[in-house]
Order: structure tokens, then sequence, then C-alpha cells
């Protein structure tokens, strides 16, 4: 991990002393424990502040829409799909990019480890692929491989798709993962329970609208639930009004996720709405063999026509 930050702390100081960038999009050491914060680097000498460990799990490609000039950007597996798909949407033009891949291990969850712990956790440190998680009156190592985020234990693309230089070697890709055990068991049950697992889903929901504002594919200029004219959607806490909000955000999502996570990494309720978009991605892979963000070339099926295109729904 050390022998990483060093690269990109190299390469970080290379482009920006070269004037091949403008700045760089990057992670620095958070005031809190296990919450790395984005940064963006301007001077090669600011570059000593980049980090890079299991808690750099915030999606950088969600500040690259509409920036102009040229920028460097570090990314991992899922960062790099979402930037491909920027790229596509005509968000961000691939020449204005230098981008630093970092291959990914995952990135632990957070809650998961605050719950193991009475006490308040200060500090983490990962070394060999194990985490020390310290306080004030304990201290333990655990395996990161049980402390992963959900979405990363289920990652076949760890290694950034595009990239103009790599921080270290890539890693080696999960095999024979079942990422859609949990989309499976969803729809095994009756209708009557899936309306009850949802509707227990979103009951925590507070409208925070933190899972758009992390998103990465969120960026249209005004967002459907803050339309005033037309009106689609209250902006109570009426169960019809968070149901909307859910169901519509992830159809707006349809063909473009990339699973990060990021949406229930800042949920403050927890809330695992990723659910709704693995349902999508599932179709999509099912119908089309489709999965985001591969290739900056090549545009999803939800916005293309084929003769070709599956047909099998229309009754």
């Amino acid at each position: 991990m050390t022998a990483t930050i060093d690269r990109i702390k190299e390469i970080v100081r290379g482009v920006l002393t070269d004037c091949r960038v403008d700045l760089v999009i990057g992670f620095r050491k958070g005031t809190v424990a296990m919450m790395n914060e984005p940064c963006f680097i301007k001077s090669p000498d600011e570059a000593d502040q980049l980090v890079w460990d299991s808690n750099c799990g915030i999606n950088l490609a969600n500040y690259l829409a509409n920036r102009t000039g040229k920028i460097g950007i570090i990314a991992k597996g899922c960062d790099s799909r979402n930037i491909a798909t920027h790229i596509i949407e005509n968000k961000i033009q691939r020449d204005q990019l230098f981008i630093i891949g970092v291959p990914c291990q995952g990135m632990v969850d957070r809650r998961r480890i605050i719950a193991m712990f009475d006490g308040e956790v200060r500090e983490v440190v990962e070394s060999d692929g194990r985490v020390t998680v310290k306080g004030a009156d304990f201290e333990k190592t655990l395996e990161k491989s049980e402390l992963l985020q959900q979405n990363c234990s289920l990652c076949t693309h760890r290694n950034p798709v595009i990239f103009d230089e790599m921080a270290a070697d890539p890693v080696e890709e999960q095999q024979n993962v079942d990422r859609y055990a949990d989309v499976k068991e969803i729809e095994a049950l009756d209708s009557g329970q899936r309306w009850e697992y949802f509707e227990k889903l979103l009951e925590p929901c507070i409208r925070c609208y933190a899972c758009r504002n992390a998103c990465p594919l969120c960026y249209c200029p005004t967002c459907f639930v803050d339309e005033s004219r037309p009106q689609w959607v209250g902006k109570s806490q009426n169960p019809v009004d968070v149901r909307t909000f859910h169901f519509l955000r992830a159809y707006h999502c349809a063909g473009r996720c990339t699973d990060c996570g990021a949406c229930e990494r800042v949920c403050p309720v927890g809330i695992n709405m990723r659910v709704f978009t693995k349902k999508l991605e599932k179709d999509c892979f099912e119908n089309f063999g489709w999965e985001a963000g591969l290739s900056p070339d090549v545009r999803p099926p939800l916005d293309t026509y084929s003769p070709d295109d599956p047909d099998d729904f229309i009754k």
C-alpha cells in the first residue's frame, strides 16, 4: 500500500510539474477515522497530502461533469467505469483527462466496523490484507476480506478499464461470483412479500438526497424532485413520494450504474438502495449482455436501437 501511495504522489508531481494537467482530483486523510476526503491538488508540493487505502470509497468521477481544462484523476475500477460513462455522455472529453489507475481490492464498510465496537473508533491501519482498529481502550486486528462493502465483495472489475498510467500492477479479478444473488432472492418472493420488503426498506428514508448527490450519474441541471413546473413528486415524507423518488432515480441509472456503492455508503440511515439499480443492472446484463462503463466507445443499449433487440416483453 505504501508503494502505491508513493507512486501516486510521484505521478501527480510529474503531471503537474510538466503542466500536463491543471489539477488532480484525489484523496487526502479525513478528520474522522475511515473517512478520507476528496481533494484538488494544484501544485506539485501539495501532492504529499495524497493518500490511498480502503477508505477511499467516494467515487471521484462525481467531480468531473462539465469541467473545463486538463484534469488528472485517481481512479479505481468503478471510478474508471463511471469516467467512461461520462465520456460517452459528453460530460467530459477524453483528451481533457489524465487518468491515474489504481487497482482496488475493495473498500471497507465503515458502518460494520463501528458496530463491532462499543467505544469510538479513532484510527484504522491497513497492512497485508489485515485491518487494525484502534480506540481509546481497545485495539483489534481483523481480516480485511470480512469487512468489505457488499458491492466490493461482489466486484468483478477491480482494475481500471481506462487509464493513462497505472500506480500499481493489476490485481487478480474475482471469478465465479454471483453478483445478483440478493436480487434473485427478492425476485423469488410473491408480490405481497415484495411490497412488504420494499416498504420496510424505504421506511427510514428522510429524503436528504445524499444518495443522489453522491451518485456520479446524477448530474441533471435540475433533478426531477426539484422541478416545480411541473411538480413531478411531492416534497413530503409521504410513502408514495419516497417510493417515487427512489424508483425513478433507479430508472434514470438503468444501463449506466456500475454498482460503485456511493449511494449506500453515504446514506445516513443505512438504506441499501442498490437493490433497485442492481435489478436493472441484472436485466441489462441478461437481455443485452451489457455491463456499464467497460468502454468509452460503446454506447449503452438503452440509448441505441438494433433490429435484434429482444422483444419478448411485448405482449
